[in-house]
């Protein structure tokens, strides 16, 4: 492809949608060559090592290129699409080369005039070599035409992995109907959306038509027992070998939310001394006052449940004990305390665990409490959190008990003091004025960061928040 330096062409490049980030992952393009845009209209949707983004272009016009398939990972400041702001056609395909191996590399696109009104077609997708979704671009100067191949050179090699070989169609194939999800169920599992079966409605791939693709297929040509299968998936390589359902390993790569999460576990537990302490608590009070609540009509259509009032039992802790509202800055070798509380909590989602935070959570009532919790629910479950929404936190709750854990060692996030983790509650059999009786029953447990905070402010902190726990009456005269 011909470098573009006409001035009629813009190029948009990957942004920092966050604080510091230098990479981000193409999820889904909404827009391809030939698509007239507007300002502000969203192109794509990126996922950073935060949270998932969407992306509006600044101009207006014509698209001209995508310059990365949907699954490459982009450093920020790389061109990503091309936009004809003159309001001219997007060029039209170039000829087709005489035959192009599938081994072989992408070859550069010539620009020519617009033929027909046929859309020039692209690689959109997770790419049709299963190689391009193995691994990720090299870092560092790429020219446009290495980026992704010509659309010849794609319908080329979708037709070799189709088996069809010879050169490529003359009518442009639609690019396969498939939902985000089912997209990257099969970049994960190697298979090319092209060579898949439809079985929805309206031609929609579905992911049970990309199961059926990837299962095991016979082999064109037996292998020699020593010799390690080059598809990505088993093959049957002879009439007496053992036949597998499935793979028996999946590699799946580290990136965007998961990546972020390792490595802020990894320098948080090796650079922050944490400490744990534990305490049980009858909550049967507590458990009774959340279904008053939920009869309360200042609380009817927020979420109430007993996350709310542990929140709120925190919050209360934070006040009389602000010291553990603080965190450690080793460059200026100071302890900051912090004189407000955003108030993290641990979300898991269908991109790993995220912590968005609640601003200001000391200021606000038990109601406005209620409904940021349910906002910040909904919001992660959507994978829709914005990584301002997931900056900034002083102190965790992380809830263990909805997965029926009694308890664990919490990590703190980095740059908090301090997080708290909920246990299941459970009715138990718990001594009760005197006589053993059931009762509902939590564990918590409460890590901190040794440098700033000492034994004694961490035990008072907890011991706060299973008071307010056990006689909730105590969120009335403490708060």
């Amino acid at each position: 492809m011909t470098t573009m330096t006409e001035a009629s062409v813009r190029e948009f490049k990957m942004p920092d949608v966050g604080e510091g980030l230098t990479e981000a992952e193409i999820l889904k393009w909404y827009v391809q060559p030939g698509d007239t845009v507007t300002d502000g209209q969203v192109v794509c949707e990126v996922e950073t090592a935060k949270a998932a983004v969407e992306l509006p272009i600044p101009y207006d016009g014509v698209v001209r290129e995508l310059r990365f398939p949907e699954g490459t990972t982009v450093d920020v400041g790389t061109s990503i699409i091309t936009v004809d702001v003159s309001g001219g056609a997007a060029p039209a395909e170039a000829a087709p080369a005489a035959e192009t191996p599938a081994a072989a590399a992408p070859t550069p696109q010539e620009e020519a005039p617009s033929v027909g009104s046929g859309r020039q077609p692209v690689l959109v997708g997770y790419g049709v070599a299963t190689t391009s979704t193995k691994r990720r671009p090299r870092k560092g100067p790429e020219t446009p035409a290495a980026a992704a191949p010509a659309a010849p050179v794609a319908q080329a090699l979708q037709s070799e992995l189709n088996g069809h070989g010879g050169a490529p169609a003359a009518v442009d194939r639609p690019r396969p109907l498939a939902k985000p999800p089912v997209r990257k169920l099969a970049k994960d599992l190697g298979v090319d959306l092209a060579a898949v079966t439809p079985t929805g409605p309206e031609g929609i791939i579905t992911r049970e038509d990309v199961h059926a693709a990837a299962a095991p297929q016979q082999a064109p040509a037996p292998v020699e027992p020593p010799a390690p299968a080059p598809a990505a998936r088993p093959a049957a390589v002879a009439p007496a070998a053992v036949s597998y359902d499935g793979a028996r390993e999946t590699r799946v790569p580290v990136k965007g939310v998961r990546k972020a999460t390792a490595q802020a576990m990894v320098g948080s537990a090796f650079t922050a001394p944490h400490v744990t302490e534990f305490v049980t608590v009858d909550v049967t009070r507590t458990m009774k006052l959340v279904d008053e609540l939920k009869q309360d009509k200042d609380l009817q259509g927020l979420r109430v449940n007993p996350l709310l009032l542990i929140a709120k039992a925190l919050l209360v802790a934070v006040k009389r004990n602000p010291g553990i509202n603080a965190s450690w800055d080793e460059a200026a070798q100071e302890i900051v305390l912090k004189h407000y509380v955003n108030l993290g909590i641990a979300a898991a989602t269908p991109r790993g665990l995220i912590v968005p935070n609640i601003k200001d959570a000391h200021d606000k009532t038990l109601p406005q409490l209620a409904e940021a919790l349910g906002e910040l629910v909904a919001t992660a479950r959507e994978g829709k959190t914005s990584p301002a929404a997931m900056q900034g936190g002083t102190l965790t709750i992380t809830n263990v008990g909805v997965f029926g854990v009694d308890t664990g060692t919490p990590i703190l996030n980095p740059g908090e003091s301090a997080i708290l983790a909920v246990g299941a509650i459970k009715l138990q059999p718990w001594v009760h004025k005197g006589k053993v009786k059931p009762r509902q029953v939590t564990t918590l447990a409460l890590s901190f960061d040794h440098r700033l905070v000492d034994g004694e402010l961490g035990s008072k902190v907890l011991a706060d928040v299973a008071a307010v726990l056990e006689q909730p009456k105590r969120l009335i005269t403490w708060a």
